[in-house]
């Protein structure tokens, strides 16, 4: 017997055997393709003997922290999401047998479709479809809070109150633990406390992406949103936490910072401007925008720990599928968080 092809992250023969005895409508022997783009969870496009496409989601490679890269919660939300009307890849299984590829992961539909990682890619695409895609993300986002969480079985899926502060403690930690070549001179701690001060009253208990971005949605030829993408930090709390990160991660073209240099889709000429991004979800939401300062300071910060986080593991050789290079990770972690602090001014 032929031994199966290496891929990173898979036992290839393992896994094929998992996915012909717990996945019914799709039949192996399958070929296994690391997507490109991320740097955490590993996401494979697996095709069978018939040509039809899966995704498999594992945790990286190397080491994990405890509370990170939970693929039974990534896993339960997603099967949630379906009965929500969210748009969100449908599951088909969970593993979690560490004999079969060391840690969980599940699988679910593979969503063709448009994913606008960079300037490149949207201009690659219709000016109709760069012009329309802003208003239906943020039309999206306001969707899928107003998902009742107890509605579709997710009641119990996590705290809902005090989203803010429980954020600020659990990055502030996981910052420390990953503190590695910092050149932001405390300036994270002394936004978190500034953070902490004064966090706006919580308006509602929704379902949180907590990494909402056009490059982590597949969208149409018309702009819309198709599948919603890595949903590996969602949890229930503040909505406003999402709108402030979906405006951090909308440059415009005049901007000087972009929230992810290899990330910046909107940058590119032909898309809504922020502010006409926050109206889209505005017209579409209950909510109180007047703080969205805070909230995109909150942002920033937030997205710095986590960057931190990214940059630790690569270094140690236990990122995830982007491989690129990380060497202006400390200064962009610098900068980001001086944005916060600016705002927060």
């Amino acid at each position: 017997m032929d031994q199966a092809p290496s891929i990173i992250g898979i036992d290839v023969d393992a896994v094929t055997d998992w996915l012909n005895a717990n996945i019914e409508q799709f039949e192996g022997p399958y070929d296994f393709a690391l997507i490109a783009g991320g740097r955490s969870n590993l996401t494979y496009r697996l095709t069978d003997r018939h040509g039809r496409a899966l995704a498999l989601r594992r945790p990286p490679t190397g080491h994990i922290l405890p509370t990170a890269h939970d693929m039974v919660r990534e896993h339960t939300l997603l099967s949630a999401l379906g009965r929500g009307g969210v748009p969100a890849p449908r599951v088909y299984g969970l593993c979690t047998d560490p004999s079969v590829n060391e840690h969980p992961f599940y699988v679910m539909d593979f969503v063709e479709g448009i994913i606008l990682r960079d300037e490149a890619d949207a201009m690659a695409q219709s000016a109709e479809l760069r012009a329309a895609a802003g208003g239906n993300l943020a039309r999206t986002l306001a969707e899928l809070h107003r998902v009742v969480p107890s509605q579709v079985g997710l009641g119990d899926f996590a705290k809902t109150e005090d989203y803010v502060a429980r954020q600020l403690k659990r990055w502030s930690s996981q910052y420390e633990q990953m503190k590695l070549n910092t050149i932001d001179d405390g300036l994270i701690e002394r936004v978190a406390a500034r953070l902490g001060e004064s966090i706006p009253k919580q308006q509602a208990g929704a379902i949180v992406h907590g990494d909402y971005r056009l490059s982590n949605t597949v969208i149409d030829e018309a702009g819309q949103v198709k599948a919603i993408l890595d949903w590996e930090i969602c949890t229930l709390g503040d909505p406003l936490a999402d709108v402030g990160m979906m405006l951090v991660y909308w440059p415009e073209p005049t901007d000087t910072l972009r929230a992810l240099t290899d990330e910046s889709p909107s940058a590119a000429p032909g898309f809504a401007t922020r502010d006409e991004v926050l109206a889209a979800y505005a017209a579409e939401s209950p909510f109180d925008l007047s703080n969205i300062a805070y909230y995109r300071a909150f942002a920033f910060w937030r997205l710095a720990c986590i960057l931190q986080g990214v940059y630790f593991r690569q270094l140690g050789g236990s990122g995830g599928g982007n491989r690129g290079s990380v060497d202006h990770f400390p200064a962009q972690i610098a900068a980001l968080a001086q944005s916060a602090a600016e705002l927060l001014d």
